[in-house]
């Protein structure tokens, strides 16, 4: 399961206000391949694509991709403050470790899988 913290939780109210979005509308968050770390968050406020698992907690829906679900189980996602990055933050428990900027992890049981330059195209 994942959860959203208190403050996550008033952020996104705030966030879904701002953009005036529809009730079924909330925070989808998944995962891709890429960034420095071999998998990088995704965040969206959209409604539920097929087969997305939906959370309400306290009034606001996380829905989570498919595709993502075993790589986000047990996660927290939480919203800091900081003066050079504030924003939401996922506390994940399936990372072996995280990138500097907490955008991207590698998972437990790929460690050593991921070469960042393959994702790099030239031009």
């Amino acid at each position: 399961m994942i959860t959203l913290t208190n403050t996550a939780v008033q952020e996104l109210k705030r966030l879904l206000e701002r953009k005036f979005a529809s009730p079924d509308e909330g925070l989808r968050l998944g995962i891709e391949k890429g960034g420095c770390a071999g998998m990088q968050y995704t965040m969206e406020i959209e409604a539920a694509r097929e087969g997305d698992q939906t959370l309400n907690q306290d009034g606001v829906l996380l829905h989570v991709a498919t595709d993502s679900k075993s790589y986000l189980e047990g996660c927290q996602v939480d919203y800091s403050f900081s003066l050079s990055d504030s924003g939401f933050k996922i506390i994940n428990p399936n990372a072996a470790r995280s990138c500097g900027c907490g955008t991207s992890f590698e998972a437990k049981g790929e460690e050593g899988t991921y070469d960042p330059a393959e994702d790099c195209t030239t031009k």
